[in-house]
């Protein structure tokens, strides 16, 4: 046997090995994550995992193995964990597919569980539509977007969101959910760390896990007016950590970051070298001093915008994207091979919407909001009285109240609202949207108040 083939021999057991050690590994996380379900154990526990990495680390150095390498092993340990406990676990889309099925039944269901504007897209994107078929705008394009929506969407984030902008700035996309999801999967690798603020939209740490990525949590308080700690934001990040994830206005909560308290995250982020991914899709509905993370002129930041709640165009599947020309060429690869381009006529339809008066559709969801949250307050929930959005995240009870068993019960009343362990772990919360007639409104929160005080 020659030498290249003992060498090739050797390589293939050392693969082998690697390959049994690594299902070992694997399966000793997937029962450690059906321990803690059975258990009723919290999905994470940062505490804990500090404690493993403290100890990895230690283990790295006495072995000669980078410590980079041990953690990112690690965090593919603690992640299949997550995957495992995380199984079943209900969220607003869950509670949304139940209505919908009810609904299907003959059954009528007061929404509350989504954020989908009850009122109407502004008539430019039907006439949109018309001119776009008339002129024969229907066919492959730019997998970036329209160079005239692109120029046109980033003359409006240098108005609205203080941006230095142009259309190498720009990306469209399906949605600011796949967005988001882009952004995640072109700028990390697996074993990445990213850093989300919670309570927060599910997607953001649903779209880390599937690649790979370990999810590190701040949380805030109700009682701390969901202000994230600073202290904890510096203490979380270490080698690994690659991205921290924005979201204000806030979807749960509502809440608005205070422009010296979001100044020091970016800072943060500067000086750690770390991706900002910015979620501002609910700034038309800021009803208290707001600023776009564009306007700190931060070459890493990843704003992640949408047509679905300013311009009530949830069902057209358009959003978008500004951020440095290095970052966007990136995502446009990944969309090219996703989708090839967003459909022309949504483009088209989305251009000529774009600069709609809005005036009302802000107006129209803060007297929705006021509404709710003046009801919230006569029947006794907690909550801190939203800066923005369309949500009341309220704690509607304590100690062993059970949100999941209370939100099938309300839906079986014909109520939908969102459970907050949807948005990290927040046991006892409800997220209630205000986006319907303000008529179903006060129906939804008179049920709600009756199905709450069978716990009382």
């Amino acid at each position: 046997m020659s030498n290249i083939d003992q060498l090739r021999n050797r390589i293939d057991e050392i693969t082998l090995q690697m390959l049994r050690l690594f299902k070992d590994r694997t399966d000793i996380a997937r029962q450690i994550g059906e321990l803690k379900k059975s258990s009723g154990l919290g999905v994470t526990d940062e505490a804990r995992e500090e404690q493993l990495r403290v100890r990895v680390t230690q283990m790295c150095k006495d072995i000669g193995l980078d410590e980079s390498l041990g953690k990112k092993f690690l965090n593919f340990l603690l992640n299949e964990s997550v995957k495992i406990q995380s199984e079943g676990k209900q969220t607003h889309l869950t509670v949304f597919l139940k209505a919908k099925a009810l609904e299907r039944q003959g059954r009528k269901i007061i929404h509350m569980e989504v954020g989908e504007p009850d009122f109407m897209p502004p008539a430019a994107a039907k006439m949109g539509f018309d001119e776009a078929f008339d002129g024969g705008i229907v066919r492959y394009g730019p997998a970036a977007g329209m160079p005239r929506l692109r120029d046109a969407l980033a003359e409006y984030a240098i108005r609205n969101f203080g941006a230095n902008a142009t259309a190498e700035n720009i990306l469209v996309s399906p949605g600011g959910r796949f967005a988001v999801y882009l952004a995640v999967n072109t700028l990390l690798n697996p074993g990445d760390e990213i850093i989300i603020i919670e309570p927060a939209w599910p997607a953001y740490r649903e779209c880390a896990i599937n690649a790979g990525i370990k999810v590190r949590t701040i949380q805030t308080r109700l009682e701390d007016k969901w202000e994230p700690s600073i202290t904890q934001i510096e203490q979380a990040i270490n080698s690994n950590t690659k991205m921290i994830v924005m979201n204000y206005p806030n979807n749960p909560t509502g809440k608005i970051l205070a422009p010296a308290i979001q100044d020091r995250i970016v800072e943060i982020a500067r000086k750690n070298d770390l991706y900002v991914l910015s979620d501002e899709i609910y700034s038309l509905y800021a009803y208290r001093d707001w600023k776009s993370v564009l306007a700190n002129n931060y070459e890493k930041t990843i704003v992640t915008q949408s047509f679905s709640k300013s311009h009530a165009m949830t069902g057209f599947r358009i959003g978008y994207t500004v951020a440095d020309k290095n970052i966007i060429d990136r995502m446009v690869k990944l969309q090219a091979l996703c989708i090839t381009n967003v459909a022309e006529p949504i483009q088209y339809a989305a251009l000529k919407a774009l600069n709609s008066d809005l005036v009302q559709y802000k107006k129209s969801m803060k007297s929705k909001l006021d509404t709710v949250s003046e009801e919230a307050r006569r029947i006794g929930l907690e909550f801190l009285e939203p800066d923005g959005a369309m949500y009341v995240f309220a704690r509607a009870g304590a100690g062993i109240f059970d949100g999941l068993d209370f939100t099938n019960r309300l839906l079986e009343r014909g109520v939908a609202v969102a459970p907050g362990e949807g948005f990290g772990n927040y046991k006892g919360f409800i997220r209630i949207s205000v986006a319907q007639d303000e008529n179903k409104l006060k129906e939804g929160m008179k049920i709600l108040d009756e199905v709450l005080k069978g716990y009382r």
